[in-house]
C-alpha cells in the first residue's frame, strides 16, 4: 500500500464501529515490529512519533524519511501522525518532514486559545493535504512515555462536555477529536472508569472521527466499550513498552550465566511488540479499509 493520512485511515472508521490502534515508535526496530503485526492482520494502522524523540536522533532528518520509507513499503495503508505536538512551529515541521497527519495539543491551553491555534495548524496542514487531530478536555498522566512512580488518575473535572466538542470542531476544522473521559498518560494508579455515558452524547452530536488517549489498565472489555460508544483511534504505548521490556527481562532472567547475544534480547523484544500490537489490532475491532 501506501503512505495515507489520518483521515484516510479512519475514513470508514465512524459508520463501521471500529477503531484504528494509534502506536508509538521509538526506533526503527520498534517499527518494524508495529509494521509486522499490522501486516499480518492485513488492517490500517496510525503510526506515531512525538517531535521530542525525533529530535533526540543523531540524524533527525534521516530517521523520519527511513521510517517513511518502511511505511511505504508496507502492504497496508499507515499514517505517519505526530503525536502531542506542542506548538504551531512544531506541527509545521512535522508537515515539512513528510507526515501525512498532525496532532496540535492544546489541551492545557484556555479554550479560546486552543481553538485559535488549532485553526491555524488545521488551516496550514490542510493547504498540504495533511490531517489533524486535536483535543479538548485533558487527559492526565506523563506524556511523552515518562512513568509515574505511582500512576496518576483521572480527574472528572478536565472530561470534555458535549458542548465544548460541538464548539471546538465547528470553530477549527479538525480531522479528528481527542476527548477526556477517564484515562490518563503513562500508568493508572487502581483501574480506570470511563464515562461512556459522556461519550455516547459526544459521539451522537459529532461525526468526526474519535480519539482516546492514555489506554493502560484498560481492559479488553473496557477497550471495547469505548468503541462500541464512539471510539474510533486509539492511542497505545505504555502496554507495549512495558510488555516489551518484561519480555527483555524473562530472556535475561532464563539464560542465567550463559552469555546471551544482543540480538537474542531484541528479539524477545520486537516478538512482544508484535504480539500485543497483533493483540489489540484484533480488541480495536479494526477492519480492513475497503477498496485498498
Amino acid at each position: 500500500m501506501s503512505l495515507v493520512t489520518l483521515k484516510e485511515v479512519l475514513r470508514e472508521s465512524v459508520e463501521r464501529r471500529y477503531a484504528v490502534g494509534a502506536f508509538d515508535t521509538a526506533s526503527y526496530q520498534n517499527t518494524a515490529a508495529i509494521l509486522k503485526a499490522a501486516e499480518q492482520t492485513g488492517t490500517p494502522m496510525i503510526l506515531m512519533v512525538t517531535w521530542g524523540m525525533i529530535e533526540e536522533q543523531e540524524k533527525p532528518g534521516e530517521y523520519v524519511k527511513l521510517t517513511l520509507e518502511m511505511i511505504r513499503n508496507a502492504g497496508v495503508p499507515v499514517a505517519l501522525h505526530l503525536d502531542h505536538g506542542g506548538s504551531f512551529e512544531d506541527c509545521m515541521k512535522a508537515i515539512h518532514a513528510g507526515f501525512s497527519g498532525v496532532m496540535f495539543d492544546g489541551s492545557s491551553l484556555p479554550m479560546e486559545e486552543n481553538i485559535r491555534i488549532t485553526k491555524k495548524v488545521t488551516e496550514a496542514a490542510h493547504a498540504c493535504g495533511v490531517s489533524v487531530e486535536a483535543e479538548i478536555g485533558h487527559v492526565g498522566g506523563a506524556e511523552g512515555g515518562a512513568l509515574l512512580k505511582d500512576g496518576a488518575v483521572a480527574d472528572s473535572a478536565n472530561f470534555t462536555t458535549p458542548e465544548e466538542a460541538v464548539r471546538f470542531v465547528e470553530a477549527t476544522g479538525v480531522d479528528a477529536l481527542a476527548v477526556a473521559i477517564g484515562t490518563v498518560h503513562g500508568i493508572y494508579r487502581g483501574t480506570p472508569k470511563l464515562d461512556l455515558k459522556r461519550l455516547s452524547d459526544i459521539r451522537s452530536q459529532v461525526d468526526i472521527p474519535l480519539v482516546m488517549h492514555g489506554g493502560s489498565g484498560l481492559t479488553p472489555e473496557a477497550f471495547r466499550g469505548a468503541v462500541e460508544h464512539g471510539i474510533n483511534k486509539i492511542n497505545f504505548f505504555t502496554g507495549m513498552s512495558l510488555a516489551a521490556a518484561g519480555a527483555v527481562k524473562e530472556t535475561v532472567a532464563k539464560a542465567g550465566d550463559r552469555p546471551i547475544h544482543m540480538q537474542e534480547i531484541q528479539e524477545a523484544a520486537d516478538q512482544a511488540v508484535t504480539k500485543i500490537v497483533r493483540e489489540h489490532i484484533e480488541i480495536f475491532q479494526t477492519q480492513p479499509l475497503i477498496g485498498c
